[in-house]
């Protein structure tokens, strides 16, 4: 028997979600693990979607304690070809477009590297959103979910400072 643990195998299946966009927005992640399933997410006050559909991933990839091999599965082209199509280009350019424009979330893309590099391997599939695949459509939930409860707490907070001293 060998010494060294065998490193997990992780589908991991992340949705953002921001209403109005810029606005209120919210972030999940399904793991599967052999049939196991468990979910994280998140809201942010103000935000955009593509910041949520990134911080989803990085919010999984960093809730894997141990380097793990990850198909990441996102209904998001932006992060997809981000990372794997254009993040080296922008590494190289000092973090510009190829129209000289600052690149978008550069802090997030950062982090992202950061957590993917982490990992034995990470390999990305992009999924179209709302077409009946299970775990993508259970994310999108939890998304929403999380965008749900970030509004009821803002309301409640709100209505806080409201009240009389």
């Amino acid at each position: 028997m060998s010494k060294h643990k065998i490193s997990k195998w992780i589908q991991l299946y992340t949705d953002g979600s921001c209403y109005p966009n810029p606005g209120p927005g919210a972030w999940a992640c399904v793991f599967n693990k052999d049939g196991t399933r468990k979910h994280i997410s998140g809201y942010a006050n103000y935000t955009t979607n593509n910041r949520m559909e990134m911080l989803a991933v990085i919010k999984g990839l960093n809730h894997l304690k141990r380097p793990c091999f990850v198909s990441v599965y996102t209904d998001s082209k932006y992060v997809l070809e981000g990372f794997t199509k254009w993040l080296t280009g922008w590494e190289k350019n000092n973090w510009q477009t190829k129209q000289h424009e600052d690149v978008k979330n550069k802090d997030l893309w950062e982090r992202l590297k950061i957590e993917v590099l982490r990992h034995e391997d990470v390999t990305w599939t992009w999924v179209r959103g709302h077409s009946g695949v299970v775990l993508n459509e259970l994310v999108d939930g939890f998304a929403k979910e999380a965008a749900d409860r970030g509004r009821e707490k803002r309301k409640r907070d709100e209505a806080q400072l409201l009240l009389p001293i």
